[in-house]
């Protein structure tokens, strides 16, 4: 089985070593660390870790900041890890995406859970983002398709069901989708329109 693997970002070297060093004897993969947020980010956006653990203060750009890169491009989910426990920078962390939170000092026998509950929920997010994209792809299509329809049934006096045929076998022949089908019947619609 593959060993997940993780960056870690901190200012602080020792800490890094040491979550190192508690990361490996869990048996997760630490590909590398920084100790700021913009190199973090770079380096996720490099490495394509399954996890990022990061602390919220650090120079360049603050752990949150880093959080909501990281999660807008899809990349990692990320953990954060930090001394502050003060509710804006709760709120904070949550409006950017991170899906999980461990207050220092924690124990080693706490990552492993935050870790895990992190993957899993990114997974899920990226699940539903992935249909919501289907969903929306298959609205698009469905919309050409009509589209394209009516102008096979106005333009060759063709009722629905033989102009739906029309662009279901233009597809097979062609081995294009429908959508691509429809497109360039509503282009050559339109073209012939301007002239």
């Amino acid at each position: 089985m593959e060993r997940t693997r993780v960056v870690i970002a901190d200012d602080e070297a020792i800490v890094r070593t040491d979550l190192k060093e508690m990361l490996t004897s869990l048996g997760y993969l630490v590909v590398g660390d920084v100790g700021d947020g913009k190199s973090a980010v770079n380096l996720a956006r490099k490495l394509k870790p399954n996890v990022v653990l990061m602390d919220i203060k650090m120079p360049d750009m603050d752990g949150i900041t880093a959080s909501k890169i990281l999660t807008e491009e899809h990349i990692a989910p990320v953990v954060l890890l930090t001394a502050y426990s003060q509710k804006d920078l709760v709120d904070r962390a949550r409006d950017a995406g991170v899906v999980g939170y461990l207050v220092k000092p924690f124990r080693e026998s706490d990552l492993l859970p935050a870790i895990e509950i992190a993957l899993a929920r990114f997974n899920e997010f990226e699940t539903i983002n992935q249909e919501v994209d289907d969903l929306q792809n298959a609205l698009e299509t469905r919309k050409l398709v009509e589209r394209a329809k009516g102008i096979l049934m106005d333009s060759q006096k063709l009722d629905e069901q033989v102009s739906f045929r029309k662009i279901q076998k233009m597809s097979m022949n062609t081995r294009k989708s429908m959508k691509e089908v429809a497109e360039a019947i509503i282009l050559a619609h339109e073209a012939s329109q301007q002239q």
